[in-house]
């Protein structure tokens, strides 16, 4: 996710920098022709362009609208995963109380919790095209390791785990059949969100519809420089370039938003997220080895 500061101006003009030199030649090549060989047929009426400009213009405004919605969505549910990851660490530790003693009790409320925070990153690697097993030594046993990795899919497997310790606590009295259903819910919820967050990462923003309106904005470009070459001569240049790098921005801007899931700095910041979750999670075991705080002062963007 881009931050509200430090966004270089590299970064920015780096999406577009092939384009914009491409557009700078072609309209020095028309201006060139234009005065060397004093072509006044070249010249296209400036309405043309700017009928196209607007059509254009509102088409890019919706596809942005378009592409948002997916991104914000995206962060909507991770919203909910944060939510729901507290409610069953909360849920673990108060209905499996200290009223049973004895080391499994302890352990297996300690699993539970830090399983829940190896779920929350496998789900952000899995839905980047990661290695979803990629740091899971860190919160869970070997044996459950080599349990998850059977599975294709790595958060499913951690919350079938979870279902089978939840039967198991139900079995052994720790937990009775209405907290068990209390839990389960939790589950179910969580389940939702990684359907939600595997469905937007599937679903393809329809391409055809990108596919015009690129091809209607670069004949908009094309267009331009026959458009102004009677008005303003060797000026055209730089404010094609500049009119030009403004709807190729709007639309590279719709192009990555389209995509939240997808390891760019515009991605939504599952792992800055989960981050949070295993600090707050942690802090409930008591466990004081906290994840370290990325320092975002130097940086434009978290992931």
């Amino acid at each position: 996710m881009l931050l509200k500061k430090n966004i270089p101006f590299k970064y920015v003009f780096g999406k577009i920098k092939y384009e914009v030199l491409l557009v700078a030649v072609y309209t020095l090549v028309v201006v060139l022709l234009h005065d060397r060989f004093n072509l006044k047929h070249m010249a296209i009426p400036l309405s043309v362009p700017m009928i196209m400009g607007t059509v254009i213009s509102l088409l890019l405004a919706f596809r942005s609208n378009q592409a948002y919605d997916r991104w914000w969505e995206a962060r909507t549910v991770w919203g909910a995963i944060v939510n729901d990851s507290r409610t069953f660490s909360r849920q673990v530790l108060s209905f499996i109380d200290h009223a049973y003693d004895g080391e499994e009790v302890g352990h297996f409320r300690e699993r539970m919790v830090r399983r829940q925070i190896a779920w929350c990153y496998a789900l952000g690697q899995s839905l980047r095209g990661l290695d979803g097993r990629e740091g899971l030594d860190r919160h869970i046993p070997k044996r459950e390791i080599s349990h998850v990795c059977r599975y294709t899919n790595i958060p499913m497997a951690l919350l079938e785990l979870h279902a089978r310790d939840l039967n198991y606590a139900l079995k052994q009295g720790w937990i009775n059949e209405y907290q068990q259903v209390q839990l389960d819910q939790t589950l179910s919820r969580l389940c939702d969100a990684m359907g939600k967050c595997e469905r937007i990462k599937n679903t393809v923003f329809p391409a055809t519809y990108s596919l015009y309106i690129h091809f209607a904005l670069n004949f908009f470009i094309l267009l331009l420089p026959f458009a102004l070459i009677e008005y303003f001569g060797f000026v055209e240049v730089p404010m094609v370039v500049a009119i030009a790098a403004s709807f190729l921005l709007i639309e590279k801007m719709a192009i990555h938003l389209q995509d939240p899931f997808d390891n760019k700095p515009t991605d939504t910041p599952m792992t800055a997220i989960s981050r949070n979750i295993e600090r707050d999670l942690k802090q409930m075991l008591n466990d004081h080895h906290l994840p370290e705080t990325v320092n975002a002062e130097y940086k434009f963007y978290v992931m």
